[in-house]
């Protein structure tokens, strides 16, 4: 090599490399714990801890022991949590989602209550706590989005109204930031920001989380409203959509197989960008980990590290508590 890039012995790459400390003030992107948010799985009762099977390590918890983990999750350094609800009971209208005394509502309270500096995220869809395990209402068989609208709107509100600090919808219908945006200012939360799913995956990524949630649809799939894993310029136009229907930051979902979506959306829009590193790739990771097969921890960062570096301002993970304290030392 020539001119202005001289190639070796000229240069000599590994000169910023040898020296531990060089090594770290050159590196070109940081992983903090304050980047993180940490999903948790909420439902009824007292004392209640269910594990998650699929997922060691994460659990279903009733309110108390929520409030609980994300003391712990405070002390790791973690600064936000996500919330999703499991409810007791389910129906075709998934009144569970915005019965202003829901298992979500009820655990941001309780969790607002003990942490009021912890920033609480609360998941916007209906498949939790539908009997069918759809997010949208379903009429004949099919997904209406219209009408789904109100009632993820509705769920918004009353989240805002429990003092939720961020609201997350997750069900990928068409409008549904717009209508929630709406909603929310007509009914004095318009400080209250909207983290949209804008880029969501029909992914295969997505299996321990069912379990988890207790929201795998009794039938059918999500093909007709989650996106189609072949397709990336989708995303920019789903994610267009969302920001000029109000959102203020935008994810992509999974992680791992999109991180080139993730890039591509950071690079095309000004807002905060998140990603879901996603219970697939948590299980996974954790699987090899329980074999002897790798390093967990430093697999773990190494995950984080690639998130950050396509682009992501903000990550959720179910990693995010054990991270934090690797991250802190």
């Amino acid at each position: 090599m020539t001119g202005l890039f001289p190639g070796f012995p000229v240069q000599r790459l590994r000169r910023l490399r040898e020296n531990p400390v060089l090594r770290e003030m050159v590196r070109e992107h940081h992983l903090r714990p304050e980047d993180l948010i940490y999903p948790l799985f909420v439902v009824s009762g007292r004392g209640v801890k269910n594990p998650v099977k699929a997922m060691p390590g994460v659990n279903q918890l009733s309110v108390d022991l929520l409030v609980k983990e994300a003391g712990e999750a405070v002390r790791a350094g973690i600064r936000a949590i996500e919330v999703f609800g499991v409810p007791l009971k389910k129906d075709e209208l998934a009144s569970g989602a915005y019965d202003p005394d829901g298992i979500v509502q009820q655990a941001v309270r309780a969790v607002k209550d003990a942490y009021p500096d912890l920033l609480v995220v609360t998941d916007i869809c209906l498949c939790q706590y539908t009997s069918h395990g759809h997010c949208g209402v379903v009429k004949a068989g099919r997904i209406l989005n219209d009408p789904t609208l109100e009632y993820l709107a509705r769920t918004a509100v009353s989240h805002a109204a429990a003092g939720a600090d961020l609201v997350a919808p997750s069900d990928m219908m068409d409008g549904r930031v717009g209508a929630i945006r709406q909603a929310l200012d007509q009914a004095g939360f318009e400080h209250v920001p909207v983290m949209a799913y804008s880029a969501k995956y029909a992914s295969g990524f997505y299996g321990p989380f069912r379990e988890a949630a207790a929201s795998a649809p009794q039938w059918g799939d999500r093909r007709s409203y989650q996106m189609d894993p072949a397709n990336d310029r989708e995303a920019l136009r789903e994610t267009a959509l969302d920001i000029r229907e109000g959102a203020d930051i935008v994810m992509v979902k999974p992680g791992l197989a999109y991180l080139d979506v993730v890039r591509r959306v950071k690079d095309a829009f000004g807002l905060p960008v998140a990603v879901y590193n996603v219970s697939g790739e948590y299980s996974m990771v954790k699987a090899a980990a329980a074999n002897g097969w790798i390093d967990e921890q430093r697999v773990v960062l190494e995950i984080l590290l690639s998130c950050k570096r396509a682009g992501a301002d903000l990550i959720l993970t179910y990693h995010a508590k054990d991270a934090a304290g690797w991250l802190a030392g």
